[in-house]
């Protein structure tokens, strides 16, 4: 058994489990990205002393396995993370588009390279620290419904599934504090990693500019057409955010709606219940089914801690799932996720490719 130990108070908890039910484990530390590069870049200093996060993380993964009496391994994956994650989240920013790198980390990474690697070691299965569960080949929720991670793993195929063990999936993040708590492990009161792995806590604005060089442009009322502020470059925004937009003049709260990455617009709507903050439908691109099953109705995530949405799906060729919402839905967003689940089941998902009103496409997105 080969258990993911990134430095981390679920990874942690996960290989203490599977040990106390009697597998052999190994412990297995992927480095999937060089932050002394980004720091030598951004003129940052590192942090802890010195040491980088991901250092940071691994020797803080070397204490709890020495802890638990496991072996450590390390692997470096920084070349494989740049051509399939990194890579995906410039194209899709440059697109204008809300690209969701964890998602693909999981795919291509962690429940491919990984277990990959794993193999090489002998191991049987491999395990997690995600918040779900695998029942009867069944991808399903986490106990734990705010922080249920099968979102993050929608793009994962039943076959990547098949020997895959989540020990924390039945247990509460309270209750998985306390067992590391309980153990004195030295992640027990670790924070919980937060926003995108290779950002860390950085400022996302200023790493972004060692990649995409910023293009100002105007920013729009998409009610009246009017340029009423300019904006910072279209990849700093996404759909539905109305953080960083200091426009003065307006007493309603304004949420970013649309861009126009030809003309560099970026179209913001005045008021809560503005109407071009709300769609109906979208079509799902990259659909990847995780159960055998194809409902005609269904709920969706279209975010991370989304609540759920009543939908109705058709299947369409190419790989293409069109999902009509049974209630108006905000800030549905071209390159996330859409996430199916019947009741507990997560049934797969796709991306976000294009975004209709009563059947039209919006122009805006």
């Amino acid at each position: 058994m080969v258990v993911g130990i990134s430095g981390g108070v679920d990874s942690s908890v996960a290989a203490y489990l599977l040990k106390k039910q009697g597998y052999n484990v190994i412990g297995l530390f992927m480095r999937n990205w060089d932050a002394s590069l980004n720091n030598d870049i951004l003129g940052n200093p590192t942090l802890n002393n010195d040491i980088c996060p991901q250092e940071s993380d691994y020797n803080d993964a070397l204490e709890v396995c020495k802890k638990l009496d496991i072996p450590l391994k390390r692997v470096d994956f920084v070349k494989e993370y740049w051509d399939y994650v990194f890579t995906y989240f410039l194209d899709e920013l440059k697109k204008g588009r809300t690209p969701n790198p964890d998602i693909m980390c999981n795919k291509y990474i962690k429940f491919d390279m990984f277990y990959k690697e794993a193999k090489k070691l002998g191991a049987d299965f491999i395990a997690t620290g995600h918040f779900a569960r695998m029942v009867d080949g069944k991808l399903l929720r986490g106990i734990d419904a705010s922080k249920d991670q099968t979102y993050f793993l929608s793009q994962t195929s039943k076959k990547q599934l098949e020997n895959v063990l989540f020990p924390i999936g039945d247990y509460k993040k309270e209750t998985v504090r306390k067992i590391a708590s309980d153990l004195n492990l030295i992640t027990a009161n670790k924070k919980d990693s937060t926003g995108i792995c290779f950002i860390g806590e950085r400022n996302f604005s200023k790493f972004l500019e060692n990649y995409l060089p910023n293009q100002p442009g105007d920013i729009v009322n998409i009610d009246t057409l009017k340029v009423i502020g300019k904006h910072i470059g279209l990849m700093h925004y996404t759909i539905g955010q109305r953080r960083g937009l200091d426009i003065g003049g307006f007493q309603d709260r304004m949420y970013v709606v649309g861009k126009d990455v030809k003309k560099n617009i970026l179209y913001i709507a005045i008021g809560d219940d503005n109407e071009y903050l709300y769609s109906t439908s979208c079509i799902l691109e990259d659909m990847n089914w995780i159960s055998d099953k194809r409902p005609n109705t269904c709920t969706a995530k279209f975010r991370y801690r989304q609540k759920d949405n009543d939908v109705s799906i058709e299947i369409l060729n190419n790989n293409m799932v069109k999902v009509t919402y049974n209630q108006k839905v905000k800030a549905v967003t071209p390159g996330q996720a859409c996430v199916l689940y019947d009741m507990e089941e997560c049934l797969g998902g796709g991306i976000i490719k294009e975004v209709y009103k009563d059947n039209k496409k919006c122009w805006y997105l």
